[in-house]
């Protein structure tokens, strides 16, 4: 049987990005333990008064079709949430920012477009521009230079064909944040050239330096810019699917047309719940973030000295870059050595790109005291990959681990 050229343009190499993941899945199911530090999923439960107000409102009966753009009541707490300059007919509610994100760029990009992102670049943005058929161009953003975007480089990739510019700040994999300057040339690029501005935002409820910029608020860029927002990072919220659109009132009407033909809405109580997370101040939500900081300082601590491992400290998010350059070793290679070895599961950095080659992603998502046993992990796997380097001796527990490796093959 024949199928539509749509299930090529949402595969590709990014899809093989999980393959340490699940190897790693696989190896839990066999009874190893195995630190699992590849998915940005928060390890808190929801916070209590946002899973009650959900269950109040399935006793309530909330169970029937709910309006396809999101709840008034929603739509009215992300607006209040998002400045006075946002209004409910500047917001749809979709099932997770991914969700978000597929359905803005089904509205705003056709084939044969082009769209510049950052490199490393998130790997389901490669399946979603394929999806509307456009072409992502990547601009490359090196670890030299903490994964910066810089404007002069955007500015030079921009050609005839490109119809927007897609950002996500804080960034995942690098945690890099766009700084207000940056952000202000930017949109002058795309004001001067006729691009949408897409920004992808759901890490900045975890923002933990600096201050995030506001491209929606500078001249000239309401119109253009579409911003991408969830509650699955801030308020570990990831298996609730909310997620939203604030952007020009034109798209909104076109994604709820969409939602009528894909979704028809998000259920009523799910939306309750998020009503609490945004207009309840919620002491838990700050205790996380705060626990998420500490995490991210502890971990740059455990390699400030670290033979053959730097770890890049990340202005937000919930993932810390580890460059493992210096051991001579691919990040594949060392993420299976890391995986059979020490029984520790982190992303290849070259899933996301060739900038980040040689890097790998821990996620911030377990206790500090297991992050810190993580680290010892790496440290050791990385000591064993220097001493062969240099031919020095095995010694027993070197040895102990080669078995297991080779049992595991």
């Amino acid at each position: 049987m024949r199928y539509s050229t749509l299930t090529q343009r949402i595969a590709g190499q990014a899809a093989a990005a999980w393959d340490i993941h699940y190897q790693a899945q696989a190896l839990r199911r066999e009874g190893r333990e195995i630190i699992l530090l590849t998915v940005g999923d928060p390890d808190f439960d929801t916070p209590p008064a946002i899973v009650e107000a959900a269950v109040r409102s399935l006793r309530r009966g909330d169970t029937h079709y709910s309006d396809v753009r999101g709840s008034l009541a929603l739509r009215q707490a992300i607006a209040r949430r998002s400045g006075p300059q946002v209004t409910v007919d500047q917001v749809m509610v979709l099932p997770g920012a991914q969700c978000a994100l597929y359905a803005a760029c089904q509205c705003l990009f056709e084939g044969g477009d082009e769209v510049i992102v950052a490199e490393p670049t998130y790997v389901t943005y490669q399946g979603v521009l394929g999806a509307c058929g456009a072409r992502p161009v990547s601009v490359a953003a090196s670890p030299e230079q903490g994964f910066r975007l810089d404007p002069q480089a955007v500015a030079r990739a921009i050609t005839s064909r490109t119809r927007g510019l897609l950002l996500n700040t804080p960034h995942n994999p690098t945690g890099a944040v766009i700084s207000a300057d940056d952000m202000a040339e930017l949109a002058r690029l795309c004001r001067e050239h006729d691009l949408w501005l897409l920004c992808d935002q759901v890490y900045s409820g975890l923002l933990f330096d600096g201050q995030a910029a506001d491209p929606a608020g500078l001249p000239g860029m309401a119109e253009r810019c579409v911003l991408i927002d969830s509650l699955s990072k801030s308020h570990a919220m990831s298996g609730w699917r909310v997620g939203w659109v604030i952007g020009p009132p034109a798209l909104m009407a076109h994604l709820a047309q969409l939602s009528v033909v894909m979704l028809f809405g998000l259920p009523e109580f799910v939306m309750q719940g998020a009503c609490v997370a945004l207009e309840r101040d919620l002491p838990v939500v700050r205790r996380m973030r705060e626990a998420f900081r500490e995490r991210r300082d502890r971990v740059c601590a455990a390699f400030a000295d670290c033979p053959g491992v730097r770890a890049r400290r990340p202005a937000g998010g919930l993932f810390v870059m580890l460059d493992i350059r210096a051991t001579g070793l691919g990040a594949q290679a060392f993420a299976q050595r890391l995986l059979l070895e020490e029984g520790v599961a982190l992303l290849p950095g070259d899933a996301f790109g060739p900038s980040a080659a040689g890097h790998l992603r821990m996620g911030l998502v377990l206790a500090a005291g297991q992050l810190e046993e993580a680290c010892r992990r790496v440290a050791a796997c990385a000591r064993r990959v220097l001493a062969e380097q240099a031919g020095g001796d095995v010694d027993g527990e070197t040895q102990d681990r080669r078995v297991e490796h080779e049992t595991y093959q």
